[in-house]
């Protein structure tokens, strides 16, 4: 059985406080000495990281469509041991999911996790009707028990006495308005927490003001989960793979990271501004912000060096921003940049949104990284097009979402692939991955 003491952190809607708020919870409890292990709920990336860099542990993506109920929990309860509570932030609204069902919400993880729900109610410019969002919220779906409220953006004491005068679910905490411990956004959601630590300099503020016995005492009432399906054991093969980490490619699920290692990876992480290709047999370079660091990258030694193991004949599976980095070259608005010069295509930075949503794919075929005839799901979010040569081939078929060329995904040249997809890695893509790297070895 899996006893961990377990909260959910939703929002009414996007916006509302809930990333700020959950954030701030992690920091208060981790500064109370309690060993915390965050979650967020759907595909998000940048989130993550300001949960992993206040915890001190790796947050992790809790995705059912992604990853399946299954999935949920065998990763929730790998990767809680040890903790004393698991902190999971929600994804916009509470009941938010696929295309307005049940599906992937925040609603959904809470019923597979049998998790108590607090949830962040913007109380901006209301006071008593706040009560009649919150009894709506906690009375639409009888399986998601709404157990408690936190009010965001409370504008004085008064204001707080003033909503708590009329009573409906436990008030576990009102939070006042923080325009200085904002995290500036850009086209891609939040900054990461790299740049800009404002979440975990929130976690005072949630001390203050909330009361965080009672939040514990809420987590612990959470009954025991069966114990899952235990994951793949670890792979005797060994090859060493090379990963961008760095500011330009940041964007990876820590459960692929952790299905490569099962499959027989030895992770390198490397930076493509800074260092030269590290002496690997593979490369899985993930998403990010190419177009931010696109001089650096174009003035960067590395970017030759994986072009000529490309000819060479490497296996090199990229995503998005990864995919971006092995095109030709890169316009922006700023200027047109050459990238790595491996996939036959130009990448072209909009204005706009060019596809957002979950992807369904289905593995054409045409390279030994993926295996033929396979299906998996993912995620893809960019402001970016390619415009691709004539005579461009496509591993991906598309049942669901945009990719490269409408429904197609997935460029290949020599053994190297890239996608807009960002994939959740099923124990056979790792695996498929590792012996890529390990046929090139030996060649």
């Amino acid at each position: 059985m899996c006893s961990i003491p377990r909260i959910i952190v939703a929002g009414t809607h996007s916006g509302c406080g809930k990333t700020t708020l959950a954030s701030g919870l992690m920091a208060a409890l981790t500064a109370r000495g309690l060993a915390v292990q965050p979650f967020k709920v759907g595909p998000d990336f940048i989130d993550p990281t300001h949960h992993s860099a206040i915890c001190g542990r790796t947050s992790r993506n809790l995705d059912p469509f992604m990853m399946g109920e299954a999935g949920v929990r065998e990763t929730f309860a790998r990767t809680s041991a040890g903790a004393d509570v698991a902190v999971v932030e929600g994804a916009m609204g509470l009941y938010d999911g696929l295309e307005g069902s049940d599906i992937a919400s925040t609603a959904h993880v809470a019923k597979i996790l049998d998790a108590p729900v607090i949830l962040v109610v913007d109380a901006g410019g209301a006071s008593r009707s706040v009560h009649a969002m919150i009894q709506g919220y906690a009375g639409f779906d009888p399986g998601v028990r709404v157990a408690g409220v936190i009010l965001n953006r409370i504008g004085s004491a008064r204001h707080l006495t003033m909503i708590e005068e009329t009573k409906s679910l436990p008030i576990y905490g009102g939070v006042p308005r923080r325009k200085d411990l904002t995290v500036e956004s850009r086209h891609l959601g939040l900054a990461m927490a790299t740049e800009d630590d404002a979440m975990a300099r929130f976690g005072a503020v949630v001390e203050e003001t909330c009361d965080l016995s009672r939040v514990m005492d809420l987590a612990r009432s959470a009954p025991p989960l069966p114990a899952p399906a235990e994951g793949g054991s670890r792979s005797e093969t060994r090859v060493r793979i090379g990963v961008a980490q760095d500011a330009a490619f940041c964007f990876y699920y820590a459960d692929n990271l952790d299905r490569l290692a099962r499959a027989g990876a030895d992770l390198v992480f490397f930076s493509t501004t800074t260092d030269r290709l590290p002496d690997v047999d593979a490369l899985y370079i993930g998403g990010g912000y190419p177009e931010l660091h696109a001089a650096a990258l174009t003035a960067s030694r590395c970017r030759e060096d994986i072009r000529r193991a490309a000819d060479d004949g490497m296996p090199i599976y990229a995503e998005c921003g990864g995919l971006i980095y092995l095109t030709e070259q890169l316009a922006t608005a700023g200027g047109d940049y050459p990238m790595a010069g491996v996939l036959p295509a130009t990448a072209v930075m909009t204005d706009r949104i060019q596809a957002l949503g979950y992807v369904e794919a289905r593995v054409a075929g045409g390279t030994p990284i993926l295996i033929p005839g396979s299906a998996f799901r993912g995620h893809e979010f960019h402001y970016s097009r390619l415009d691709c040569a004539s005579d461009a081939r496509f591993a991906l078929t598309l049942l669901r979402g945009k990719g490269i060329d409408g429904g197609r995904d997935g460029l290949i040249a020599q053994n190297a692939v890239g996608q807009y997809t960002h994939a959740y890695f099923t124990e056979g893509s790792a695996g498929m991955l590792v012996q890529a790297a390990l046929a090139y070895r030996r060649s």
